[in-house]
Order: structure tokens, then C-alpha cells, then sequence
């Protein structure tokens, strides 16, 4: 039985394998490998704490014609904006990152140096992140060579770059964290991230948006969603408005050309419609088109074609106002998405059975479409590092009257699982049991928790008349909280005996698994991705920690979760599963309380109580136990690269992939073709 709901979740990753079922096989499928496949190196190079991974694109020969043309205007439809994205994160990071790969290209000296070496794992670093601050804990990257030896590789290969942003680069005081969600301070002014003027305060953006938001609007734009704020000449706040034509206009232009010629392989009707939309709101900018675009996006559920494209999530605006350019462009697993179908059927089921009030709950919860689907590159926000889940649009509203699209990265997910090492369980799971337990049964209890996270989780709840919007009731702690939300949907319902009755999990073990983990990683594991004497500021690791941390609080008194020592050595001991399903029930119902009513006071103290601070000593011990596994913790993706063969009129015949596996190759690459923001 674990074999089948395995295959049933895993889909065509079960080929990648060197696996199959009987009954999966199709005339698409092979059920051998080939030697290519068998050779293929899923984790080429890793450094500092980033581990580089490939994936593959299964399934992509078997698509027509026209299909591989969509999917390539898509693609390149994605990274010509990819500039924006670097912009975006900081008002230096272009002219840095043309600094840094015109020294990589064209230095002559000693490439075995120490400096050297220092110099490459720096550039990698701001490659990896689309900029000089960390993609995961904002904070800066200072280089760990000297500022003489940096001058000279200036001055050896003729770069040319302003000493003032040479000197921000080497400051330790200047722009150090790229998003701040510190509430004692301004979080305008303390954050780097360019999608503020940088006089620009948070009172001044709080009294800006105050004048123009209605909260009584039941359908209301994504205010702010794609633009920059700051004073014009008159000293006023104004937009700067990302359209063709306004701001990161050369790009847009370039994104809007190979949109153009994505509408016309369109798959149907639908598709097309929404094609228009996005071109007509990237021409104007106006965000009540954006809106258009989403329902027609989100009603579009036929044809293998799907992608993301624009400016999406939040979570680099400590307002929550701003979307990072993002793109993902996938092609449906139709096998794997028929299979967990059962879950979006049964959303409502879901809705109807969660421990949130019945006022709070959504009589009809809208269309969660939910797929598995095969990435075939992406851009902007969403790589090299990428998400493995998906929900969207994002606006209350439309999700409410015209439901969402969900899905899971189901070859990012495999590419993962291939490039992963051993070690970490084993080092920090306290018992045999837990251990033979978590391997036999996580990775399904993972692809169950992302999949009732996405589908079930963000779909779930409503806001009460009159609120306002979380980014506006629940500013900085918005994105924390809803994450949490999400969460422990998926947590709550992993140990329900409705997943088992409806074929998705084999029995209630999977759900404990899923609780060992969840625990696990949110006290101690993701502790090894923050620096010593750090605080937690990313949304998703302040919601894991938040969600464990109040859950072994409250249980307490009944000791169900227990903090022990084994040799020397710390251990978080689960002892009462149905117990702890209960309390993330409980944190559910809060949580949703919170969020409906826009209870600002209860959001800041439930997330700076539990999710915010750290055990320094616990996190002393957690990296010395992380440093001698030699595992990076953080992953990050090469993209495949599509390649269109062409007649001798230059008419595309078929397109070719190719699997590049080198890194910094492929960030030169980049930099040269998609390079529009001078």
C-alpha cells in the first residue's frame, strides 16, 4: 500500500527513479533509463552554504510543435526580465553584478590564490541572490578578501565601478539587511530593498496608501503591487509605475515582444485572452487590468502550458505592498495531477471540517485547481533559488469569487531528493523509530503537507467585512502569519483518517512523520541557516518556529513535546501525536481569528513571543552539530536551456534541451543576453 500512494504522489518522478508500476506506464514513459540519465550529476558544485542542483525536463519531447514554441517564448519572456529582479532587491545590485562578471571574464592573474577564491565564492553568493543581501536571511555580503586587493582587480581588467558603491560594498553599517521586520524601527529606512525612494518613511508610506485604500471595496486592486514610491522634484510621494514606458520600461519591452509571439502558439482560446490581458497590463500598468488577467489566468484549467509572470509575492516589501518579478514556466504532469485531484474535490470538505469558527469559514469555498508540473525555467525571484509550491492569484477576493491555481514543482521536487545528502536525520532525530520512520515516510508526508498548504491551506478562511486587508490590518507580520495558517491546515489534517479513506496516505504513520519533521526543523534544524547571535526575520522560518515553539509551550503541562539531552546532545521527543494534532488545531483557530478580524496587537505578539527569537545556546550547538555533516542548507537551481532549431528562412522546426552544469557559465551567460537595464 505505501508503494502505491507513493507512486500515486510521485508520478513521473517514479521513472527518474529506475521504477515502475505496472499501472503508470504509458507510451510517453520508458521504464528504463538511459545511460544519460543514469550519469546525470543532479548537484554539479556547492559554496559557501549553497548547494547547486539541476533538473531535468521529462516529458518535454512528447509535447507538439507549437507547444515547445509556447514553452520558449515563455522562457525567454522570463529572463529578459530578469534585471528587474536585481533592481528591485537593491539600487546598486546591476552596476555591482556588471563590476563582478566583467572581472570574472576577464582577469589574467593568479586564479589559485586565496583572494581569488574569496572573490568567486562572493560573486557566486551575490549570483545565487540576484544581489548583495542574502536571499534567505537579507542580511549583506561582506567580501572576506581586502578592499586593495578588490581595487586592483578593478583596475587589471579595466572595470569600471563608483567608489561610493565600492565603499557600501566593504561598510559593515551601510544598507546591511536588505528587508528589516524589526518593529522598533522604521522598516523603510532600515531596509535596503529599492522599492522605496530612500528618504521615504513608514509613516509617510502608511499615510499614502490610508488616503486611497477603501476598505469597504469588496474587490480592490493590488495596491502598490507594481511600483516604486518615492518624493518627486515637489517633494510629494508618487508611483514610479513598471510599465512599458515608465520604470524598468527596456525590460518590459523585451517581456512584452516575447509574450507577443507566446499568443500566437497559444493552446486555446482562454490562454490567449490572458495572454492579451498581461500584455495590455504590462503596456499600462493599470492594476485593475492585472486583476482582469488573474481571473482569465486562474479560469484557464485546460491545455499542458501553464507559467507564472509579473510581479507577485510580498515578501521583499517589509509593507507587503511591492511584488518581486517572478516567472515559473511548467508543463503539466497530467498522471500525477489527476491523482491528487481528490484533494481540490474535496476542498470544501476541508473548509467545512477545520477548528476554525464557523464564522470564519467560507460557505463555498471557489475552484482550487491544484496540477504537479514539470518547470522548464524560470526567472526573477523565483530562481536560481525556487519555491516547490504554488498558489495563486493572491488577491483575496478574486480567490473567493473565482477560486486559485495550485501546484506543486513536482521535478524540482525529484531534483531536491536526487541532490540531497545524507546526514542530517540521523544527526538530529532522537530515536531509532523516528528515524526508520521519517525515511520510510517523509518524502510522502511532505508532498501531502505541500499540497494541503497550497490547495487546501491558502484557499481556506475569510476576512470579515469591513477589515481591510492582512498587509494593512497585520502589516510586517502579514506574511508570517498567513504561512503559519497555511502550515497548520496541512499539520492538522495529516492526522486525519479522511486522507486515508480517500488513497492518499496509508496510514496515520505518514502524519507522525510529518510531525517528527515539522518539530524538528522548526526548533532546531533551520536553525543552521541563520548566522551566530541572528534572530529569525524570513516569514517562513518565523512561522515554523512559531507554529513548534507555542505548540510544545501549550503542551507543556501534558509533556507532549519533550526537550531532551543524549549524550550532550539536544532532542525534541513528540510523545502525544493526537495531543499536538489538537494544539495546531487550536493555533489554527487563533491564527484565523486574528487574521479575519485584523487583530494587529494579538498577530505582533504571537509571532515576536514564539517566532521571532532564538536559543542562542541551542543554536550554537545546532551549527556545530550542522558543521561536521558538510551539507549546505540552502539549494539553488542551473536552469535547463532551450535551444530552437530553425529552417533556413529562419522558421523554428523543433526546440532542443540542454542540460548546462555549469554555474558560473550560465550567470555569464545571462548577464550578456538579458542584460536591458543599462
Amino acid at each position: 500500500m505505501t508503494r502505491v500512494v507513493l507512486l500515486l504522489l510521485m508520478g513521473i518522478m517514479v521513472v527518474s527513479c529506475g521504477e515502475q508500476s505496472k499501472d503508470t506506464t504509458t507510451d510517453k514513459e520508458s521504464v528504463t533509463l538511459t545511460q544519460e540519465e543514469k550519469d546525470f550529476n543532479w548537484n554539479p558544485e556547492n559554496f559557501a552554504d549553497k548547494k547547486i542542483i539541476r533538473y531535468r525536463i521529462p516529458g518535454f519531447d512528447q509535447l507538439s510543435l507549437e507547444q515547445k514554441k509556447l514553452v520558449y517564448y515563455l522562457t525567454q519572456a522570463g529572463l529578459s526580465g530578469r534585471d528587474i529582479m536585481w533592481d528591485m532587491n537593491y539600487r546598486y545590485n546591476l552596476p555591482i553584478r556588471r563590476a563582478l562578471e566583467n572581472i570574472v571574464k576577464n582577469y589574467k592573474g593568479n586564479k589559485k590564490s586565496d583572494n581569488w577564491k574569496k572573490f568567486m565564492v562572493y560573486t557566486k553568493n551575490v549570483w545565487f541572490s540576484n544581489g548583495i543581501h542574502h536571499h534567505y536571511s537579507m542580511d549583506k555580503f561582506l567580501p572576506e578578501f581586502p578592499r586593495e586587493y578588490f581595487d586592483g582587480l578593478l583596475d587589471q581588467t579595466k572595470t569600471k565601478l563608483d567608489a561610493k558603491i565600492v565603499d557600501i560594498m566593504f561598510d559593515p553599517n551601510v544598507d546591511m539587511k536588505k528587508v528589516s521586520l524589526d518593529p522598533k524601527k522604521d522598516l523603510i529606512l532600515s531596509s535596503a530593498v529599492n522599492f522605496y525612494g530612500p528618504d521615504v518613511t513608514e509613516k509617510e508610506v502608511d499615510q499614502f496608501y490610508k488616503k486611497i485604500i477603501d476598505k469597504n471595496d469588496p474587490t480592490p486592486i493590488s495596491y502598490g503591487l507594481n511600483s516604486r514610491l518615492a518624493h518627486n522634484k515637489d517633494g510629494k510621494l508618487e508611483e514610479q509605475v513598471w510599465k512599458v514606458g515608465g520604470m524598468y520600461g527596456a525590460a518590459i519591452e523585451q517581456i512584452v515582444k516575447w509574450l507577443e509571439k507566446a499568443r500566437t502558439v497559444a493552446e486555446n482560446k482562454k490562454q490567449r485572452e490572458a495572454f492579451d490581458l498581461l500584455i495590455k497590463y504590462y503596456r499600462t500598468g493599470d492594476l485593475k487590468t492585472w486583476d482582469d488577467y488573474n481571473i482569465a489566468w486562474c479560469e484557464t484549467k485546460e491545455g499542458d502550458v501553464d507559467y507564472i509572470n509579473g510581479f507577485v509575492e510580498v515578501y521583499n516589501d517589509p509593507k507587503g505592498f511591492r511584488g518581486s518579478y517572478e516567472t515559473i514556466v511548467q508543463i503539466t504532469d497530467f498522471e500525477a495531477s489527476a491523482r491528487m485531484k481528490v484533494l481540490a474535490d474535496n476542498v470544501q470538505w476541508f473548509e467545512d471540517n477545520s477548528t476554525i469558527m464557523n464564522e470564519h469559514k467560507k460557505k463555498n469555498v471557489k475552484g482550487v485547481s491544484y496540477k504537479v508540473v514539470t518547470v522548464a525555467g524560470e526567472a526573477g525571484d523565483a530562481s536560481p533559488s525556487t519555491p516547490i509550491g504554488v498558489n495563486l492569484p493572491n488577491a483575496n477576493w478574486i480567490r473567493a469569487k473565482h477560486g486559485s491555481k495550485s501546484v506543486s514543482l513536482g521535478n524540482i521536487i525529484e531534483a531536491y531528493e536526487k541532490a540531497s545528502g545524507g546526514g542530517i536525520l540521523d544527526e538530529f532525530a532522537y530515536s531509532k523509530e523516528e528515524i526508520e520512520r521519517s525515511k520510510k515516510y517523509s518524502s510522502l508526508a511532505d508532498k501531502m503537507h505541500t499540497a494541503l498548504h497550497e490547495v487546501v491551506g491558502h484557499a481556506s478562511g475569510q476576512i470579515n467585512p469591513g477589515v481591510g486587508t492582512p498587509k494593512e490590518t497585520l502589516k510586517n507580520y502579514a506574511s508570517t502569519l498567513e504561512e503559519a495558517r497555511a502550515d497548520l491546515v496541512g499539520l492538522y489534517f495529516l492526522m486525519d483518517q479522511k486522507l486515508i479513506d480517500m488513497g492518499l496516505i496509508p496510514n496515520m504513520e505518514v502524519g507522525k512523520a510529518a510531525y517528527d519533521d515539522y518539530i524538528r526543523n522548526g526548533l532546531m534544524t533551520q536553525l543552521r541557516r541563520i548566522l551566530p547571535g541572528k534572530d529569525l526575520e524570513e516569514a517562513h522560518m518565523r512561522n515554523r518556529q512559531l507554529v513548534a515553539a507555542w505548540a510544545m509551550d501549550k503542551g507543556a503541562k501534558d509533556n507532549v513535546i519533550e526537550q531532551v539531552t543524549k549524550d550532550g546532545n539536544t532532542y525534541f521527543v513528540i510523545h502525544n501525536y493526537d495531543k499536538l494534532r489538537r494544539l495546531f488545531g487550536e493555533l489554527l483557530r487563533e491564527i484565523q481569528r486574528i487574521k479575519s478580524e485584523g487583530d494587529y496587537k494579538a498577530g505582533k505578539n504571537l509571532v515576536e513571543t514564539y517566532g521571532v527569537k532564538v536559543d542562542k545556546k541551542l543554536h550554537e550547538e545546532v551549527l556545530r552539530r550542522s558543521e561536521k555533516l558538510h551539507i549546505p542548507p540552502y539549494g539553488g537551481f542551473i536552469n535547463p536551456r532551450l535551444v530552437p532549431v530553425t529552417d533556413e528562412d529562419g522558421n523554428i522546426t523543433d526546440v532542443k534541451v540542454e542540460y548546462p552544469d555549469d554555474f558560473t557559465k550560465q550567470m555569464l551567460e545571462y548577464g550578456e543576453k538579458y542584460d536591458f537595464l543599462k
